[in-house]
């Protein structure tokens, strides 16, 4: 089998959204740090890989793949016979899963991608937090959540009562906002808490986090 490569950098919530499925898939795979202070992830043999000039790339033989959601559907179709199954091979559990997928990229992501660069981001680049804009996202992520509330009293994971790449696109930005004030959002909707606390327990999610104590 071809060697996996997963190039970019362990705190990156894309990066670490493509290797928490490397993991869940118990798949061995070459990491390539990228150094993004140095400009690296602009150089022409990265943007030959990404010709966006951001991070992941991800290399399987002769194929090269970017954009982490592409990334994951892949590993998750690729290697459906490995380890946790991501996704659905009923059609029907699977579009209703492929709505998740979808809910989590225009949904939820826009909001908590925000809240991550406040709240985590800006503060370890010595930047000063905006209040206003925090606010202004929580009560909009405060939404979107409302209706995951509503969702996973029906089901115990997103995409139905396996857990699936639906829930892993999330992780990343959870495991950021949990260290914040963010927390509370998850914290006051007993369903959603619930759901936060199944999937940041799995043992290839903890592979991730580990990854930056490295």
């Amino acid at each position: 089998m071809a060697v996996l490569k997963v190039h970019g950098s362990p705190f990156s919530t894309a990066v670490m959204r493509v290797v928490a499925a490397l993991y869940e898939k118990g798949l061995e795979f070459e990491f390539v740090t990228i150094d993004m202070k140095a400009g690296q992830h602009k150089s022409e043999a990265f943007l030959a890989l990404n010709p966006f000039g951001q991070i992941p790339a991800f290399e399987d033989g002769d194929l090269k793949l970017f954009e982490s959601r592409a990334i994951t559907q892949y590993i998750a179709h690729e290697y459906a016979s490995n380890g946790t199954q991501l996704i659905c091979p009923d059609s029907k559990k699977m579009a209703i899963m492929s709505v998740w997928i979808e809910v989590e990229a225009h949904q939820y992501d826009p909001h908590a991608g925000k809240l991550c660069y406040e709240l985590f981001y800006k503060p370890m680049f010595g930047q000063t937090t905006d209040p206003a804009a925090v606010e202004d996202l929580e009560a909009k992520l405060g939404k979107v959540l409302d209706v995951y509330e509503a969702r996973l009293t029906q089901s115990k994971y997103l995409g139905g009562d396996c857990f699936g790449l639906a829930d892993l696109h999330h992780l990343p930005t959870l495991h950021y906002l949990l260290g914040t004030s963010a927390k509370k959002l998850f914290d006051s909707r007993p369903h959603v808490s619930a759901w936060v606390a199944d999937i940041t327990a799995r043992p290839a999610w903890a592979k991730v986090i580990a990854m930056q104590k490295s």
